[in-house]
């Protein structure tokens, strides 16, 4: 999520334990040698080598050549997100491949992940349609859509149960309901992302907000009401009117999550994001600093990344059998080392974070990156 991206005063310092933990910004052999669009990201510049190419799967060969911590963008003209990584550290690369149709994009580089970022406008050109996909992806891409309807519907009444408690001052009923009704957005938190505006509404962490914004003012979501309830241990006027906001925040994902653009690689790269948001809040702590319910948010993650794995096996396995093997043998691996802290097998009920130690923190860490170093090509294996 948006709000446990790195501050610009930390980034620098963290950036080394990120690339170890996530893989995302993997030691790439990403040279533009094959016909890669090559990103170069500065602190102060965003250097692109192509501002125009052809439509279909394109791969991006990004390297960060500045000092903080940087997350690559490629966004439609209204800012929806084609595609992204996070997390890149300085003096590491990146290769990211996404199915782009033609059109008109903006390519943003965010040094220090804050602010609008640094542009570069470019040019897609060709068929309409962008690249073509067999009758297996099609299927995967059907499923998806499903998935992702089926989780943003069935999260609304469990948001309700924990907005009704909000508003009805009942601060034990409403942390009990807390981490249940945030399940179905973690595990499809890459498409709720894709739309840009919605995610900063109900998601962000106050450390989370642009310069400029007034958590008095601005500050609105989850995580907002998760401080009221767990640090100032008191419900006010104020978060029962964040708690009708959340409620309409959410009901409007759900209209719109049925019209997001879905391809393979959206889906591959969303299932390394979720990935990413494990190892940069998760594990750290960071995501759900007040409540410590931390585990509940990985593991959603771990199943939303899974899913998407899942769907997309037929056509990975024909192109690249050995990575699906491999991928088979980490996600087991991480969901036997999550079961170790669920309280009730048969339900969403984890160990506080606040007791888990420097070591198993550790092992978790060791777990997310066995999984996101394979992951980070899985949308290279579905465009073979």
């Amino acid at each position: 999520m948006r709000a446990v991206r790195l501050s610009v005063v930390t980034a620098a310092a963290t950036a080394a334990a990120l690339t170890a933990v996530t893989g995302c910004a993997e030691k790439s052999d990403a040279k533009g040698g094959d016909g890669a669009v090559q990103v170069v990201a500065k602190d102060d510049s965003c250097a692109v080598s192509k501002t125009e190419f052809p439509a279909g799967h394109v791969k991006l060969a990004v390297e960060n050549q500045g000092s903080k911590v940087t997350e690559v963008y490629v966004l439609y003209p209204d800012g929806r997100i084609v595609t992204e990584r996070e997390n890149i550290g300085p003096s590491t690369k990146a290769n990211i491949t996404a199915e782009v149709k033609a059109g008109d994009y903006t390519i943003v580089c965010k040094p220090g992940m804050k602010g609008a970022g640094i542009s570069q406008k470019v040019t897609v050109t060709g068929g309409a349609k962008g690249a073509a996909r067999s009758p297996e992806m099609d299927a995967a891409v059907a499923a998806y859509r499903q998935y992702v309807q089926a989780q943003a519907e069935e999260t609304l009444p469990k948001v309700k149960v924990f907005t009704d408690a909000v508003r009805a001052g009942d601060v034990e009923a409403a942390k009990k309901a807390y981490a249940h009704s945030r399940i179905g957005w973690e595990r499809t938190e890459p498409v709720a992302e894709s739309f840009g505006d919605i995610d900063p509404k109900v998601d962000v962490r106050e450390d989370g907000l642009e310069d400029g914004q007034d958590p008095a003012k601005d500050w609105t979501g989850w995580h907002r009401l998760e401080k009221a309830l767990w640090q100032d241990k008191k419900i006010g006027d104020r978060e029962k009117q964040l708690a009708d906001l959340l409620d309409k925040d959410l009901a409007d994902w759900v209209k719109r999550v049925g019209k997001a653009d879905i391809t393979p690689t959206s889906m591959a790269n969303g299932a390394k994001e979720l990935l990413d948001e494990v190892a940069s809040g998760k594990v750290t702590g960071e995501e759900e600093r007040y409540s410590r319910t931390d585990l509940v948010d990985f593991k959603a993650n771990v199943e939303g990344a899974q899913k998407s794995f899942e769907l997309l096996k037929p056509v990975a396995s024909k192109n690249d059998p050995k990575l699906v093997a491999e991928l088979d043998k980490q996600f087991a691996a991480l969901n036997a080392l999550l079961d170790k802290y669920r309280t009730d097998k048969t339900s969403y009920v984890f160990t506080s974070y606040e007791k888990v130690g420097k070591t198993e923190r550790k092992e978790l860490s060791d777990g997310v990156n066995a999984l996101a170093e394979p992951l980070s090509k899985l949308a290279a294996a579905v465009v073979k």
